[in-house]
């Protein structure tokens, strides 16, 4: 079991906010990096296995009528909706849980995250589902307007998930509090997202240059439903690569946010100075 150095806490400015993100991950990184490519590892299998079958057979026959490869597809593809459904607290939970622990000096392992997400599993899901995944679709369908809304309610509650962990509250205390926090620090906090979402972009287009490259070679010797099913798979193991990055973001925003609301470093010093000394 590793303990962590508590996050020495600070007013931090953009460059210092991306810095300690990347700083973070490099110090933890089989840890965040092992939890985020481990959640993806079903919905990747499933995914990739739901387009190659469907690929392939369309390839594979020219009966229009048959419905065996769009049987087998909707069929992978319900059963990967469902996986990622139910991991869900965890993919979107897990590497910021361990985050918070890191921050604030405590013990980061597996199974400490795992415990950690279980007792907010059922707030997680609630949260993931109402404010994101949901309110997403919908902006994606009715366009502009809602995106804008969408984008607002996504910085706005922010910080809804790290003040779960560290502060042990609920659902509708944790949103009331985000909202608190971003208060008159909106488009800081916004500009501070969409910064960290470009570097994740370029990281992650770079990481699948090498796999688009490694897949073409593997193209040669192997038939083109591996090839569709390793493609597809290996970019959702990419983005859980790149996941933490923003995740680990999120719980430093979180407390940023503190330190210029609440002055939590002044705590942090006074908590120190009123320690005992340790004994040698």
């Amino acid at each position: 079991m590793s303990v962590s150095v508590p996050l020495q806490l600070r007013e931090l400015g953009v460059g210092d906010l991306l810095d300690e993100t990347f700083r973070m991950y490099r110090r933890h990184f089989l840890l965040f990096a092992g939890i985020s490519v481990i959640l993806s590892i079903p919905t990747a299998a499933l995914y990739g296995l739901a387009l190659g079958w469907f690929t392939t057979g369309l390839q594979a026959t020219s009966d229009a009528s048959s419905f065996g490869p769009v049987t087998g597809f909707l069929g992978a593809i319900a059963a990967a909706g469902l996986v990622s459904l139910l991991i869900l607290p965890f993919t979107f939970g897990a590497v910021t849980y361990a985050a918070c622990q890191s921050a604030i000096g405590r013990p980061v392992t597996a199974g400490i995250v795992f415990r950690g997400v279980m007792r907010r599993y059922f707030p997680l899901l609630g949260y993931w589902l109402l404010f994101n995944t949901f309110t997403a679709y919908v902006a994606l369908i009715l366009c502009v307007a809602p995106l804008g809304l969408w984008v607002w309610g996504y910085v706005t509650w922010i910080a809804a998930t790290p003040a779960m962990f560290v502060e042990n509250i609920g659902l509708g205390a944790a949103v009331s509090r985000s909202r608190h926090l971003v208060e008159g620090r909106w488009w800081r906090t916004f500009l501070i997202v969409f910064l960290m979402a470009v570097v994740a972009y370029v990281v992650r287009v770079g990481l699948e240059a090498f796999l688009n490259l490694a897949q073409g070679l593997v193209g040669i010797v192997v038939s083109p439903f591996i090839v569709t099913g390793i493609t597809y798979g290996a970019a959702i193991l990419v983005g859980a690569l790149v996941a933490p990055i923003t995740q680990i973001l999120i719980v430093l925003i979180y407390f940023d946010l503190r330190v210029r609301r609440e002055a939590l470093d002044l705590f942090q010093m006074a908590y120190r100075l009123s320690a005992p000394p340790a004994t040698i």
